[in-house]
Formats: structure tokens, C-alpha cells, sequence
């Protein structure tokens, strides 16, 4: 006799759709997240110094905090397209270097062109262009590896740098140089507002704009961008070219910031960039991130080092603390995707 007995009720499962919309809910949790992290480091600065909440002291973090958001914006921008750029961090010397090499006298460590301010200005953002053009062509024409390519640059820019500037620190040049660091707009310098602005710009194109959801595209999966007609080598080059102007402007911000144009300005920013990326969701896989999310990370990063300077904790620490931020961000990463990071 056949057993007519029900089967047991199968256990629910999760459809796709609920799958993808807890992803992105993880995602969006692990950029927002940031922002109790950066309230509470608030009220720990309060107990450490009775001077971290004041207006001079809060101005000062956005300040130093301006150029590295530069360079930031510009790394994430070539992460969601799922490649690296070492390079600028070399970018943010060479190409302000430069600048006032072409404007200075000769007596003054420069070339002895003495451009006019106005030309050596524009030529700031042309080597970074230019530099990342280079770059592009590298990695998009000639295929080699993003990461390879872009450390051989740092390597090589840094020597030129050096070699430029022969060891010394420039200085001495016009006040434009200087006057996006220096002048204010509502007591706040203008090289905040231009950071401000280069982030909102950007976030409403890479949501809203057909080139913007092309970087996400190509990240994900460049062989489906490129059937769905994107043009992706094109893409992929304008992105590093964006990437080294964007860098170089970092570079014209900090040497207005710190008066002066060192022989290793740069130096070591990387690993603080891809600090603030990776803890602000730019995925190392490329399409993931938001310009929101980057910069949350750089006002972290730039409050965590505002509360060790109050504290008197040496800088070397600074690193250390740096690179824990970084592992502990890959960990949340690893957690909220589901996928092991390549």
C-alpha cells in the first residue's frame, strides 16, 4: 500500500532578489557606519583636549584633510574600474614641483624660465595629465599590470623629484601658488570647497551620468561592459588621466598648506589613501564604492591623526594605526560581500 503520508514543508529559501537587496543594504551599512565612528571619535576628542571641538581646530582638520581627499577621489575613481594607480603619490611632487621649477630663478633652485604664475599653474595640471595618460596607455593599449606599471612610475617620478629639485625644498614662488590653501570663503580655505565640490560632482556623475555607471560597469565585468558597447579601453584611459590631474591638484593644495615644495612631498601618501578608500567601501575588486563613502574615510583619517597630534602620540604610530584601520576595513569587507578579496 503506497504511503500517502505529506511531505514535510520545505524550509523557505532566500530569493535572489532578497539576496541582492541584503548585499546592498550590508554595503550601505558599512559606508554609513563611518559616521557614528567619526561622532564618536568627536566626543573622544573632547576628553582629550578641550580644544578639538573648537572652530580654529575643526577648520585645521578639513584643511589637511583637503589635499588627501584629492588624491583619494582620485585612487577610488581607478579602483571602480578595478585597477591601481601607485603612482600619485608621486603625482601630488612631481607635478607641483614642476610648476615652480618653470617659475622660479635659477638663483632660487629653479630653471631660470621664470614663467609667468598664470602658464606654470596650467602646467601643474598638464603633467598630471600627462602622467596619466602614460599610465593609461601602459595598462589599457599595451596590457600590462595596473599594479606593476604604476610602482615602477612611483619609483621612477620619485627619482626625478629628487633629481629636479636636487635634494632641496622650493619655495619663494608667487601667492597663487599658495592662495588655495590660503584664502578663505566663509572662514573655511578654498581648497575645502574645491575638495567639496570635486566629491559632489563626481558622486552625482557616477550616479546619474551614462560615463559615471560606465566606471561601475567596467569594474564589475569589463568583457560584458564592452558587449553592452561600452568603450572600455577609452574609458579605462580617461579615467587614469583624470586620476593624475586630480592628484596633481592635491599636489598644488598641499604645497599651499605646508608653504613649500619638499624633495619627498608624497612620499608614503599612498598608504593613506588606500586607507581612507578601502575603510569608505571602495571595493579592491573594483565596481563597488561611493564618493560619500571615500569621504567619510579621508574625515576619519584626518580626525584619528588631528586626536594623536592632540595627544602627543608619536607619528610613526600614526602608520601603524593607518594599517590596522586598513585590515580591519578588508575584514568588514570580506564579512558584508561574502567574497574573499583577490
Amino acid at each position: 500500500m503506497a504511503d500517502t503520508r505529506a511531505a514535510p514543508p520545505l524550509a523557505p529559501t532566500k530569493t535572489p532578489d532578497a539576496r541582492s537587496a541584503r548585499t546592498v543594504l550590508l554595503r550601505r551599512a558599512r559606508e554609513l557606519a563611518l559616521v557614528p565612528a567619526l561622532l564618536l571619535l568627536m566626543v573622544l576628542g573632547t576628553v582629550v583636549n578641550d580644544s578639538f571641538l573648537t572652530e580654529r581646530n575643526l577648520i585645521s582638520i578639513l584643511g589637511a584633510s583637503a589635499a588627501l581627499a584629492m588624491v583619494v577621489l582620485a585612487e577610488s575613481l581607478v579602483l571602480i574600474t578595478g585597477k591601481f594607480d601607485l603612482s600619485l603619490e608621486s603625482v601630488v611632487g612631481i607635478a607641483p614641483a614642476v610648476g615652480a621649477l618653470l617659475v622660479l630663478p635659477a638663483a632660487q633652485s629653479g630653471w631660470g624660465t621664470t614663467w609667468p604664475a598664470a602658464l606654470a599653474l596650467l602646467a601643474i595640471p598638464l603633467v598630471g595629465a600627462a602622467i596619466g595618460a602614460f599610465n593609461g596607455v601602459l595598462v589599457v593599449k599595451f596590457r600590462l599590470n595596473a599594479f606593476i606599471v604604476t610602482l615602477a612610475m612611483l619609483i621612477v617620478l620619485r627619482g626625478l623629484l629628487v633629481g629636479a629639485t636636487q635634494g632641496k625644498t622650493l619655495f619663494g614662488m608667487p601667492d597663487s601658488f599658495y592662495s588655495l590653501a590660503t584664502t578663505t570663503f566663509l572662514d573655511v580655505p578654498l581648497s575645502v570647497w574645491l575638495a567639496a565640490v570635486a566629491f559632489a560632482v563626481t558622486g552625482f556623475l557616477l550616479k546619474y551620468h551614462r560615463a559615471g555607471r560606465a566606471l561601475y560597469a567596467i569594474g564589475g565585468n569589463a568583457d560584458a561592459a564592452r558587449a553592452a558597447g561600452v568603450r572600455v579601453d577609452r574609458v579605462m584611459l580617461g579615467v587614469y588621466v583624470v586620476a593624475g590631474v586630480l592628484a596633481s591638484v592635491g599636489g598644488l593644495l598641499q604645497t599651499g598648506y605646508v608653504g613649500a615644495i619638499s624633495a619627498n612631498q608624497g612620499q608614503n601618501m599612498i598608504f593613506t589613501v588606500f586607507a581612507a578608500a578601502v575603510i569608505g567601501g571602495i571595493s579592491l575588486d573594483g565596481g563597488k564604492g561611493t564618493m560619500f563613502g571615500a569621504l567619510t574615510g579621508v574625515l576619519l583619517l584626518g580626525v584619528v591623526q588631528n586626536l594623536l597630534t592632540l595627544a602627543q602620540v608619536p607619528s610613526f604610530w600614526i602608520q601603524a594605526i593607518y594599517g590596522g584601520i586598513i585590515l580591519v576595513a578588508l575584514m568588514i569587507a570580506r564579512v558584508t560581500t561574502g567574497r574573499a578579496q583577490d
